[in-house]
């Protein structure tokens, strides 16, 4: 039985308001009540963020109620108990000492436990000659049955809190994988838009999320990304209907290809005439939405003015392909690339270094068109450790994009996944 005076701690240990508190808490058990002690513990795990305890400190409270004799923690059964600190430390899987009572501390001071010190300030019971407790010193559990209801309401809503923030991370991931899906496949299907801000935008959302977000933290970048799948959504939607009303003529435009494409093996200083002397004459059949999405960078001198890719293959804004491959930048002729003919020539050099028999590359010039040889050149040395022969992985590619069973689209987002600074973040 809890006794009704206050007692204080034994030795140097000063008394305090909070220790008074528990006491005067401890005497307000209302007759009858009851409690399983193991449920009760469930729900402290639970709520530790919101007590401000460890799981250190729990492990000693489980040791703590493992001695107490019953499953249900009651006044009648007496809330006391006086295991020593050997013994706690077997219980607590070998806990040192000191560690132990920084820990008791922490639980006296959350008001969990009270200290009931003896004279002496040892763990013990006095027993009557029948063998029933008369009164004992050691650590009351009285705080615990006082506390239950509170207990259980906190750790109800660290639970709810929770799972609002696992809702909030599937809506995330779920909202980061449309947007990036659609940004895919315009640049596939070459929609008209700056894809390549619309997709630095997205990125930008993502990497300001920290490793470990709040609720709140999700939500607004939540926010963000859902406003920026309904304006990509909306604009997909117009060009839909737009060439939906503009006839079958105009919907599907026929890509006209050169007959006799010049062979590109080498781009060495005489080579780069030609492929600038016949440029325009292998892009006559590019689609208009595809030469409006390369407008701004064709001004900048970021891509060139014409592509001599097939309709099969559109090529992609340069700062996306450095993006998705920044170890080709490297091999540029000033040790950086910053025009498509920079990263052609890279593309040579790295074609070389990874053994692609010049006729490999010749032939996916032909058929990807020089930009997306290049491109295909810079998404292969980023996976060289994984491709164990470039010139047979560049002939599969080339002989798929042939017949049109290869894009290079998802391949290349991949690997802008897969380079950016916050990879395996939230989502």
């Amino acid at each position: 039985m809890e006794s009704g005076h206050v007692t204080t701690p034994f030795g140097r240990r000063p008394m305090t308001l909070g220790m008074l508190a528990s006491q005067a808490a401890a005497r307000e058990i209302e007759p009858g009540q009851s409690i399983d002690k193991w449920k009760l513990y469930r729900a402290l795990c639970e709520a530790k963020p919101l007590l401000g305890i460890t799981d250190r400190a729990l492990a000693i409270l489980n040791a703590l109620l493992s001695f107490y004799p019953k499953g249900e923690l009651s006044e009648e059964n007496g809330l006391v108990v006086f295991p020593s600190n050997a013994q706690l430390s077997l219980r607590a899987h070998g806990m040192a000492e000191q560690t132990i009572r920084r820990h008791l501390a922490t639980l006296i001071e959350a008001g969990l436990l009270i200290r009931k010190d003896s004279p002496n300030g040892k763990r013990y019971a006095r027993k009557e000659q029948g063998g029933e407790i008369r009164e004992a010193f050691g650590f009351s559990l009285a705080p615990l049955l006082v506390r239950a209801e509170e207990i259980e309401r906190l750790a109800a809503e660290v639970v709810t809190e929770r799972l609002h923030l696992q809702r909030l991370r599937e809506r995330l991931t779920l909202c980061r994988r449309d947007v990036a899906k659609l940004i895919e496949m315009a640049l596939e299907e070459g929609a008209a838009g700056d894809w390549s801000r619309v997709h630095l935008h997205f990125r930008d959302v993502v990497e300001r999320l920290p490793r470990s977000p709040s609720a709140e933290q999700v939500a607004a970048a939540l926010d963000e990304l859902e406003l920026l799948r309904e304006e990509i959504t909306n604009q997909l939607e117009m060009q839909v209907k737009t060439q939906n009303h503009s006839g079958n003529a105009q919907h599907y435009e026929r890509h006209i290809q050169n007959s006799n494409p010049q062979s590109i093996t080498e781009l060495e200083p005489a080579s780069e005439m030609k492929q600038g002397a016949t440029a325009d004459d292998r892009s006559a059949g590019r689609a208009e939405p595809a030469a409006r999405i390369r407008k701004d960078e064709e001004k900048n001198g970021r891509v060139p003015a014409a592509s001599s890719a097939p309709a099969a293959l559109k090529s992609f804004p340069l700062g996306l392909v450095l993006q998705a491959c920044p170890e080709i930048a490297a091999y540029g002729p000033q040790g950086s690339v910053g025009t498509w003919r920079e990263l052609m020539a890279a593309a040579v050099v790295v074609r070389s270094m990874l053994g692609v028999s010049p006729s490999a590359y010749e032939q996916a010039c032909e058929i990807m068109g020089p930009e997306n040889a290049a491109t295909v050149m810079a998404c292969v040395l980023e996976r060289a450790g994984h491709i164990n022969s470039a010139g047979g992985y560049l002939r599969d590619l080339t002989r798929r994009a042939e017949k049109g069973e290869f894009a290079i689209g998802p391949m290349l987002m991949a690997l802008a996944r897969s380079n950016s600074p916050i990879r395996g973040k939230t989502g």
